[in-house]
């Protein structure tokens, strides 16, 4: 029998959602906008009801569907199961994918890694998709999405600064990115202590005082913090003198 899942919430995360499973086969309602009464959302059959709105909304959402057989589980990652209360069945499922549109959302929710918890039934719904789960506890849920963090946001933050020093010389962006897609790689196949090259894995300080006196002053505070983390990555006692660095 096909799964039938009703969606709350129109925005990118629930557009993708529903794109997704349609095309997996799934009877998909929905997404219904926070302007649509949500009250009988886990009704008429529902085997589960997936509410796609901000972090803090979700509390809100859900105490406002009258509770029946159907799941209720949220796609947050920073959220706990308790805010789905009070609903009997209840679920998390977080993708590790961003999604910027509800098109390249669905697409890229195919295959995914996905941090789950609750009803069994968020299982279901990663490999519906093709993707790979593995199940966070309440009490983990804020360090794994701090991790995602790191992982996506923070990665972007330090690669706009690559793309500022690029320019600042007139390299190409792209000569970086594929060297930082070859060192994604070798993270996954060495893991990231043995990944590590560079002057902070050589011990190398003379290279990093000159990298800060090069680079732009507006540049040297996070250039120095990820060099004192390189330092403790390669297991370096170079923390002291980086701190001794001017500028």
């Amino acid at each position: 029998m096909t799964t039938k899942v009703r969606i709350v919430g129109a925005g990118r995360a629930g557009g993708a959602f529903a794109l997704a499973l349609r095309r997996a086969g799934w009877n998909v309602d929905g997404p219904i906008g926070r302007d649509h009464a949500a009250i009988e959302a886990a009704a008429d059959g529902v085997d589960l009801v997936l509410v796609c709105v901000s972090d803090p909304a979700i509390a809100e959402v859900a105490s406002t569907i009258r509770p029946g057989d159907a799941v209720v589980a949220h796609v947050a990652g920073a959220v706990g199961l308790d805010v789905l209360a009070p609903h009997r069945r209840v679920g998390a499922i977080h993708p590790l994918v961003s999604l910027p549109s509800a098109e390249l959302g669905a697409e890229r929710l195919v295959g995914a890694w996905y941090g789950t918890g609750g009803d069994p039934i968020v299982w279901e719904v990663a490999r519906a998709l093709r993707g790979r789960s593995f199940r966070i506890s309440d009490l983990d849920r804020v360090t794994y999405h701090a991790a995602a963090c790191v992982a996506a946001n923070h990665l972007v933050a330090l690669l706009g600064q690559v793309e500022r020093l690029a320019a600042s010389i007139g390299a190409p962006i792209d000569a970086y990115l594929d060297m930082a897609a070859a060192v994604v790689e070798n993270v996954r196949t060495l893991g990231a202590a043995e990944a590590l090259t560079g002057p902070a894995a050589r011990g190398d300080l003379a290279t990093i005082e000159r990298h800060l006196e090069a680079i732009g002053p507006d540049e040297r505070d996070t250039y120095r913090v990820l060099a004192r983390e390189a330092t403790r990555l390669a297991g370096r006692d170079l923390l002291a003198p980086l701190d001794r660095i001017e500028g």
